[in-house]
């Protein structure tokens, strides 16, 4: 039987308004994720919750821009989700729905985009051996960056993903339909959570 997985990507404090990466839209994201996992988390065999998790006393690997230098939000960025801080902390409506799903730990020294990167933090499972054959909806942040990385690499890795689009917001929103374009083209599905088929009745489409 294929394994069906909800992959919530990194929707941190840090990510969400007020935050040292706030996406716009991130709280409302947050929001609509706990109320979808409350009402269909059991037609997930797993639901992991991923954190960005930097060491606070280095750049790791360069993810950090170090003054003088300003960060370019592509490749650097400003200190954010640093471990056991506030800002790497769940979004409150998140963390109310954390123990439905399993934390996952990534980017700890080196920056980490996808979640495939991470490990299941209680089992010490890497989630990059976890995906291969499995169906997989991916929510969370940002659209243009990790779930980006966690949607490709997931596909990639041989499984059938979709992003479910109204569960996710981007850094770059001028950026969504080349990145869309990107998804499609890599055999990634994007679908709104109205269109999407329940998992228990049956294998998808495409």
């Amino acid at each position: 039987m294929t394994t069906r997985l909800l992959i919530i990507v990194d929707v941190q404090n840090d990510f969400c308004e007020g935050g040292a990466l706030g996406v716009d839209g991130g709280g409302a994201v947050a929001e609509r994720i706990a109320e979808f996992v409350r009402e269909h988390g059991g037609d997930y065999d797993r639901i992991l919750v991923s954190q960005d998790w930097h060491r606070g006393d280095t750049d790791n690997g360069g993810h950090f821009a170090v003054p003088p230098a300003a960060p370019d939000f592509v490749d650097t960025w400003p200190v954010h989700c640093v471990a056991d801080t506030e800002g790497a902390a769940l979004h409150p409506a998140i963390a109310a729905v954390e123990d439905r799903g399993e934390v996952v730990h990534k980017g700890h020294g080196v920056p980490s985009y996808s979640v495939l990167e991470g490990i299941v933090i209680g089992t010490g499972e890497s989630v990059q051996a976890l995906v291969p054959g499995c169906e997989i909806d991916v929510v969370g942040l940002a659209y243009d960056f990790c779930v980006r990385a966690t949607a490709l690499g997931s596909r990639e890795a041989g499984a059938s993903v979709r992003v479910l689009r109204e569960m996710t917001a981007a850094v770059h929103p001028s950026g969504v339909a080349e990145l869309e374009e990107e998804l499609a083209a890599a055999g990634v599905e994007v679908v709104r959570t109205a269109d999407r088929r329940d998992p228990a009745a049956g294998s998808r489409e495409g």
